[in-house]
């Protein structure tokens, strides 16, 4: 089915992206994977081309078009390319919100500049080794000293934790106000107290830093408050359905790239001496798969256009993020299966998505929480 939700103008965007990482990413992503991080050259590039703060107007140095559809063409195209390490969503469509909607007019002018030409790296710090969905659990704390917050605790699984220069931690402001006693305190790279643990080993997406941070009593300045004081509960709930849409926008692109791959692989690999394609499992295999996937892509789109117009509502969203990571989990494991003994290999792009893609059903929220919050919604 031809897909309707784009326009010339991000045909052409996407025409840019691929371009970009034909360009700035693929020739140096094997190194990347080796080193457990990206380059800070990446990033500048990024921003050179444009690619970073998308919605940001144009004052601070942004794209100045709050267009998602424009972050579904980043994220399609990343994914396709297998370059989850380079974490343009991460900084784009889940911290950006928080800078542009939430900042004064001081901070705006302090951050976005840096944050829209790539010398300003982002992420966002909640996950604590206690605590990962439950925000009641928080314990990293900021007392109050007049002109100025001392920020203790720790937080662990923080993409891009080594390479981030700004970091917006989600600490407990009110000891006895619960998931409602928390606010965003933004600590930048250099103040004292702030350190990085060691760079996390994962299983996948070994190009993206993702590390534990530790806070001693670091001294924040009342002025990177950001929103309002015991607010953090709010803000977070109001971002989380762009956040949750973009991974579900990468998952069915993640699963479309791998049946594709799949599809040619079996047409071209013998066994008995008949291609795979001629077996009736394989066949089935394929059309079920086929099936899923278009079906799964027509309800991304309807909920890209939705978020684009403004209608998405954190529902729907979880519907999106819980069904298209799911389906990439099974639609990977059955490519993987179709692949037989080279899908295991690690030179296989297959083998490559079975690792990188596992992650999608856990963070962001786990499908868990995604079907708890459907079934609130509908049950009460």
């Amino acid at each position: 089915m031809k897909r309707q939700i784009f326009a010339p103008e991000h045909d052409a965007f996407r025409e840019t992206v691929r371009a970009f990482l034909a360009r700035e990413v693929l020739p140096h992503y094997e190194q990347w994977e080796k080193d457990g991080i990206v380059s800070r050259e990446a990033w500048r590039a990024a921003g050179k081309q444009g690619l970073l703060g998308l919605a940001v107007p144009e004052e601070y140095g942004g794209g100045g078009t709050a267009d998602f559809r424009y972050s579904a063409v980043l994220a399609e195209e990343f994914t396709r390319a297998g370059a989850p390490g380079l974490a343009l969503g991460l900084h784009n469509d889940i911290i950006g919100p928080y800078l542009t909607s939430l900042a004064t007019e001081e901070q705006k002018r302090r951050w976005l500049p840096g944050f829209c030409d790539g010398t300003l790296i982002t992420a966002i710090a909640m996950t604590e080794p206690g605590a990962g969905s439950d925000l009641q659990g928080i314990r990293t704390h900021a007392e109050d000293r007049g002109d100025h917050w001392v920020l203790n605790g720790s937080k662990t699984f923080i993409s891009n934790g080594i390479l981030a220069d700004l970091v917006i931690v989600v600490a407990r402001t009110t000891p006895e106000g619960g998931a409602r006693g928390l606010s965003l305190l933004v600590v930048e790279r250099g103040m004292d107290g702030f350190e990085r643990g060691r760079n996390l080993d994962k299983i996948g997406q070994k190009a993206q830093d993702t590390a534990e941070l530790f806070f001693h009593d670091v001294r924040v300045p009342k002025e990177n408050l950001l929103g309002e004081l015991n607010g953090a509960f709010g803000h977070l709930m109001t971002n989380l359905a762009q956040e949750r849409l973009s991974i579900a926008v990468s998952a069915i692109a993640a699963a479309e790239h791998l049946l594709e791959i799949t599809t040619g692989y079996v047409k071209e690999r013998e066994a008995f001496g008949r291609p795979l394609a001629t077996k009736q499992h394989v066949r089935f295999e394929i059309a079920e798969m086929a099936t899923e996937c278009a079906v799964t892509r027509t309800f991304l789109d309807r909920c890209i256009e939705d978020h684009a117009n403004g209608e998405l509502d954190a529902v729907h969203a979880s519907m999106a993020k819980w069904w298209a990571t799911e389906l990439q989990k099974r639609v990977t494991d059955r490519c993987l299966q179709l692949h037989g003994g080279y899908g295991y290999m690690s030179e296989y792009p297959v083998a490559r998505a079975f690792t990188d893609g596992r992650i999608q059903t856990i963070y962001g929220g786990t499908t868990e929480i995604m079907k708890e919050i459907i079934g609130r919604s509908l049950l009460g």
